[in-house]
């Protein structure tokens, strides 16, 4: 019988896991069923014209959604959680820039996702590193 008491973080990532997954499962839901209400501010003048460009797009909305709630449901369920996070990888990237240059309020918010999809990607890593191999025989 072993005797050593497991240490409290072999939860972290099933908690970073949640801590992502679960407001991309509501704002991916909420991209198809409107049920947060839209702020109040005024976004600044380019943060707007960019939103409005993405809602003018057609589709750019609905994609940035289903995407959203997809790696949600993969990241709680613990399925296919690389993916996921390759999923995810540029709408990380694509947030912490929009807030950077754009609209600085969402910043914190977005460099908390953006910590959480690297602590998750350092979790994962040997599941990314085939995918990372500069030369690969075919």
């Amino acid at each position: 019988m072993n005797s050593t008491p497991r240490s409290f973080t072999r939860f972290f990532p099933t908690i970073a896991r949640w801590v992502l997954g679960l407001p991309l499962l509501v704002f991916g839901l909420n991209g198809f069923l409107n049920f947060i209400p839209q702020p109040e501010t005024p976004l600044p003048e380019r943060a707007m014209a960019f939103s409005v460009a993405l809602v003018e797009s057609g589709y750019m909305m609905q994609l940035i959604g289903a995407t959203h709630l997809i790696v949600g449901v993969l990241l709680i369920t613990n399925r296919f959680v690389p993916l996921a996070l390759a999923l995810f990888a540029p709408f990380v990237v694509n947030s912490v820039a929009f807030h950077l240059f754009l609209e600085n309020t969402g910043l914190v918010p977005a460099l908390v996702f953006a910590a959480l999809e690297i602590y998750l990607a350092w979790v994962y890593r040997a599941a990314f590193r085939p995918m990372l191999t500069a030369r690969v025989a075919a």
